[in-house]
């Protein structure tokens, strides 16, 4: 599969085996609930019906990722979780991983990807309003510590 990255600096590529320890640590660092665990990673890895992205700098400098769901017969397919690096935010990577998801979702036959962002998540909404998303749903309790959510969704291609 070949992912187009929205800047030369960031690169995106399907996450490895060997990244296993590096999206554990993100998911911990980004995530205070809702997180995946080692086995959960470890499970997508090998998944036909998930794909884990990752953006680097180069291939040792870990700036993010992407979890994407596919579901056999559907034409949605549904962005599962976004991090990026504290230090690497606002620097491109959540639109490279996005971008790349949106690919992934085109290359499979999907007609939208939607997603679900925590109601106070305002960079996160603003990112993806920018890219073209829009608001379809409210998500009331939401969260597994009670917050509300959005849901959102872009038509591909």
């Amino acid at each position: 599969m070949h992912l187009h990255p929205a800047t030369a600096s960031v690169r995106v590529r399907r996450a490895e085996t060997s990244d296993l320890d590096d999206l554990v640590t993100l998911e911990d660092r980004t995530f205070d609930s809702d997180r995946m665990s080692r086995e959960q990673y470890r499970r997508h890895l090998d998944s036909d019906s998930a794909l884990v992205l990752v953006a680097s700098a180069n291939h040792r400098n870990f700036l993010g990722t992407a979890v994407l769901f596919f579901r056999k017969r559907s034409g949605v397919a549904r962005l599962y979780s976004l991090a990026t690096q504290p230090e690497a935010r606002g620097k491109g990577v959540g639109t490279a991983l996005l971008e790349a998801a949106e690919a992934a979702g085109q290359q499979r036959r999907c007609r939208a990807l939607r997603l679900e962002v925590r109601t106070d998540n305002h960079s996160a909404i603003k990112l993806y309003e920018r890219l073209g998303y829009r608001r379809i749903g409210a998500l009331p309790a939401y969260y597994q510590d009670g917050a509300d959510g959005w849901r959102y969704e872009k038509l591909l291609g």
